[in-house]
């Protein structure tokens, strides 16, 4: 099923500001919180919905890509971005600040609230990298496979950062549920917020001999070979995401991203504008002027096409369909040939009586206006 407009989802137009956003994701997020509507999975898709829109309307190069791309911009064909998938949980981790105070958003507004698995961990950080594609693997998407030197999980304590099974122990502070909860006095009366627990960091687990491998962080420095798949039409400048091919988190939290910036490389004869590809083809003054016939190299092989005689220079011919797809899926470009005459820089003794001979011809002879006239004029001189 195709996926609704990020503005329709929270209700705002195009032109909202953050704070409009913030506030409508609120809205809809507080109508469809689970708590409120138990064991009704529509409303678990909308509050999922919700949380996706603001990810990526909240975050201004996201949002950019978004408004020039849609969809298709967010990196699907790249593995998704952040917002696919989420569950519940990742949403109250990740939006706390809009509810209030703690790191447990709903906790405020629901009673009780939800509690955080043990072992969450830190998230790992994000990977930037670039990649760089011809113009004919732009055309047909193409799958990539790049070697990274990131984080990975410890081997020898798998993620966890402790020395063996019995070096983790449940974090006395919190009980276990990563958050401490705090009241305050308020003039709408108490308020109950929750904070990330301070002596574990949240995870709900404290160590108490480290690993000896990584010492204590749950992650090692590993090369790693990952597979991006890289949809058709992408262009220069656009950033993909591959959600989870990050860092590795600290103590068994969560991946971080890999955010794929795409480069593309310069083409031999063909030069892009957005979907459509320019050739620039060069004729002598006799195959202008009498027609002929003209092989154009395209992506995809070559193509014959027909040169009427008296073509003029700036006359520009289309190849339908053989441009570049738009990563949107709403089509195909053209590729056009621009048409310019070849002069040739120094002419032999024989080369130039012919062109006088050329020039004298009757119907040769044009009858300028005084702008016209100087531009011959200086045709002329770029000949002598």
């Amino acid at each position: 099923m195709a996926k609704r407009d990020y503005y329709e989802v929270l209700g705002v137009s195009k032109n909202a500001d953050a704070q409009e956003i913030k506030k409508a994701f609120r809205k809809v997020a507080i109508k469809y919180h689970p708590d409120k509507n138990p064991d009704n999975k529509e409303a678990e898709e909308k509050f999922k919905e919700a949380g996706e829109a603001y990810e990526v309307l909240s975050d201004e190069d996201k949002k950019a890509r978004y408004d020039r791309f849609g969809h298709a911009g967010m990196g699907q064909g790249a593995g998704g971005f952040r917002g696919e998938g989420m569950s519940h949980e990742d949403i109250f981790r990740q939006f706390g600040d809009i509810f209030g105070d703690g790191n447990s958003p709903f906790e405020s507004f629901f009673g009780g609230g939800r509690k955080r698995r043990g072992g969450a961990g830190e998230k790992g950080s994000n990977l930037r990298i670039k990649v760089s594609l011809t113009l004919e693997e732009i055309s047909t998407g193409v799958n990539k496979k790049i070697k990274v030197k990131k984080n990975t999980t410890c081997n020898t304590c798998k993620g966890s950062g402790a020395k063996d099974a019995k070096a983790v122990k449940t974090c006395d502070t919190c009980a276990g549920s990563g958050y401490v909860r705090q009241v305050r006095s308020t003039f709408l009366g108490q308020m109950q917020t929750t904070t990330a627990c301070p002596n574990c960091s949240g995870s709900g687990q404290t160590i108490t001999s480290k690993c000896n491998t990584c010492n204590g962080e749950g992650v090692s420095k590993e090369n790693e070979t990952i597979a991006i798949d890289i949809p058709a039409g992408v262009e220069h400048g656009m950033q993909l995401a591959k959600r989870g091919f990050g860092n590795a988190g600290k103590r068994g939290g969560p991946a971080g991203d890999l955010l794929i910036n795409i480069e593309e490389k310069k083409h031999d004869f063909l030069k892009r504008d957005g979907m459509n590809l320019i050739f620039d083809l060069y004729l002598n003054f006799a195959d202008a002027a009498l027609g002929t016939s003209k092989e154009i190299p395209t992506l995809s092989g070559k193509v014959k096409i027909k040169i009427p005689a008296g073509t003029q220079p700036g006359k520009i011919f289309r190849l339908k369909g053989k441009g570049l797809p738009s990563v949107q899926s709403y089509g195909t470009g053209d590729q056009l040939i621009n048409v310019n005459i070849w002069t040739p820089k120094k002419l032999n003794d024989e080369e130039r009586t012919m062109m006088e001979q050329l020039r004298e011809m009757p119907n040769m002879e044009p009858k300028p206006g005084k702008s016209e006239k100087g531009f011959f004029e200086k045709m002329r001189d770029y000949f002598n």
